[in-house]
């Protein structure tokens, strides 16, 4: 089983959403810290009636936003956390959460990228007048919502819809796909190939899906294949 540290900054529907999969037994593993940049995140709330630990790090109290992130990348790294989900987390990782946990960090985002990165996508598929929207699952890097794609579910886009309207209709799939993208991991079955990522139908070694422990991911990271 996997150790999955979750990053936040508001409700945590999200992250409600894997920790009910955790509980369920729908993911292979366990939330064990969530950490919130802000102190009235009520995703906290939700990790405590969880019997999670819950955190409050405050970005003001650090020099610098990479000072931030070390601090960061030293509380994750405390808890062992093999995986690093952010869930609904307002703030751009930075290069030491990067080099801490290298295709290790996931992200939820509430567009079918590369449509529509950065905030308020619901409204930039709105008012750009898209017929269907949505949301992608995908690995963490340097660039804003540029990381390679796991998992992407689309939604119509309806006649008179809201802001509000279209932010539900996603966020139903968002509790979806998210955990599926988390269980795919904790499987050992993701392999990044450039800018893809290829879903074994078995963990590597021909192993049974789910064989890959926690202990090994940490051992070895997630599967890479470099493109010749």
């Amino acid at each position: 089983m996997i150790r999955i540290g979750v990053l936040i900054s508001g409700s945590g529907t999200n992250l409600q959403a894997i920790l009910d999969a955790c509980r369920d037994g729908r993911i292979p593993g366990r939330v064990v810290v969530v950490i919130s940049d802000r102190a009235d995140a009520y995703g906290l709330e939700r990790a405590r009636r969880a019997g999670v630990d819950a955190l409050h790090l405050d970005p003001s109290a650090y020099p610098t936003r990479t000072a931030f992130d070390a601090a960061l990348a030293e509380r994750l790294r405390a808890y062992q956390v093999d995986l690093v989900c952010l869930a609904g987390y307002m703030r751009l990782v930075r290069k030491p959460m990067l080099e801490a946990f290298p295709n290790r960090i996931l992200n939820i985002h509430p567009s079918l990228l590369p449509a529509f990165p950065g905030l308020e996508a619901q409204r930039q598929a709105l008012e750009y007048g898209v017929k269907v929207a949505g949301c992608t699952v995908h690995f963490v890097t340097a660039g804003v919502d540029e990381g390679p794609i796991v998992l992407q579910a689309a939604v119509p886009v309806l006649e008179g819809d809201t802001v509000e309207d279209l932010r539900q209709r996603i966020l139903k799939e968002e509790h979806r796909i998210y955990p599926e993208a988390i269980r795919l991991f904790a499987e050992g079955r993701l392999v990044i190939e450039g800018r893809r990522v290829r879903i074994l139908d078995r963990a590597p070694g021909e192993a049974p899906a789910g064989a890959l422990s926690g202990g090994a991911l940490r051992e070895s990271g997630l599967a890479r294949e470099e493109e010749s």
